[in-house]
This record gives C-alpha cells, structure tokens and sequence, in this order.
C-alpha cells in the first residue's frame, strides 16, 4: 500500500469549522469515486475542539473541530497564527503534497497557505502546491494577511465551488491537472457560474 501511494499525487484535505477530517471524508466519498482514483488523500483534524455547537451534531458524530476562530464580520481572528504553524509542520511531516481540498474554512486555509507561500512566507523548501480544489470558500478580510496572501494571482491550477459540485466539470478538471500539472492559473472571486477561463481554469465565486 505504502508503495501505491507514493506513486500517486497527495491531496490534504482540510475540513470546514466545526466539523472533522472524517466527515470531509464521508462528504467527498459520495462523488464519483474515479475522481480521486489517482490521488493519496489526507485528512487531519483540526488544532482546536469546536468551541461550540456544530451544524452537523445528530448527522455525523464528534468529535468536531476547528482551525482557528473569528468574529461575526470575519475581519478579526483568534489562534490563526497557531493554526498556520500547525498546517505546516503537518505538510512538512507527512508531505510533500500535490494539492489542496478544502471546504469552507478549510477552503479559506488552503488559498490562504497557497498564497502565503507564493510569497516566501511559509514552506520555503516544499515544492510549490500544484492545485487547490476550494469548496464554499471565502477571504481574510485583514489588509495584513491580504496585501501578503492575495498579492499576486496564485500559480497554482484551481477549482471553486460554491453551492454544488458539478462532477462532470471536476472530473474534467482532474484530467488536466493529470496531464498538465504546471500551468499557471489566477483565482477570480466574482462570477456567478461556473464557468472556464482563457487559462484553462474552473472558477466559481458569489456575485
């Protein structure tokens, strides 16, 4: 097995707040399972219990947690410096990795990890992360994190959903990012469909 996977591309697949590693297991274990035939997926759990109730108690069972905490305008964050030290020491233990797979704040995380990097600032010496499949992800609303994480349009190939996940539009997508790993891709938050670019990549964004 251990061979199997090390041929393979590895995916970290961080969970949205609240929830856990294995419910984004069970989340993504519902598509089509030739999606991510020919990835290693891994899903860690995050640094903190859930401080609070969790939207899934009675449809998935605890314990649920959560990467870091915010206030109600998401402009103001609590441990996430403690979470980023966290992600990456796990990257740098368990990597390299390929990819991301995030939903929600895990989503928020990835793009955020992925930019952050872009820019010298974490994950030096890890190859650059390939692509980011973000599932109802959002922004940091700080200018500091901003003018860092969003500098520049993100290299890495990148897919975003916001409500459901067109199967057929992400297995198509994996078949490029089998085939073509390196193309250089930019993220845009403002489209109302899904829809490809003139660079190849899938964006999906709230309007």
């Amino acid at each position: 097995m251990e061979g199997e996977n090390e041929k393979k591309m590895k995916i970290l697949c961080l969970h949205g707040f609240r929830t856990s590693g294995g419910f984004i297991k069970k989340q993504i274990s519902k598509w089509d399972p030739s999606i991510f035939s020919q990835f290693h997926l891994e899903f860690p759990n995050g640094k903190f219990p859930a401080g609070g109730k969790s939207d899934i108690e009675g449809i998935f069972p605890p314990p649920y947690f959560e990467w870091f905490q915010f206030d109600k305008d998401f402009t103001e964050y609590t441990n996430l410096d403690e979470c980023i030290s966290y992600l990456t020491e796990y990257i740098i233990a368990n990597g390299p990795f390929d990819g991301f797979l995030g939903f929600s704040q895990g989503a928020t995380l990835s793009a955020l990890l992925i930019g952050y990097q872009a820019q010298g600032k974490l994950l030096k010496e890890h190859p650059p992360i390939k692509f980011l499949v973000s599932i109802s992800g959002s922004k940091f609303r700080d200018p500091s994190i901003c003018e860092i994480a969003y500098k520049d349009p993100i290299k890495a190939k990148s897919v975003h959903f916001i409500d459901e996940v067109s199967t057929g539009q992400l297995q198509n997508w994996v078949a490029e990012i089998l085939s073509q790993p390196k193309v250089g891709i930019s993220i845009d938050e403002h489209e109302s469909k899904v829809e490809e670019n003139t660079n190849g990549n899938i964006e999906v964004a709230q309007v």
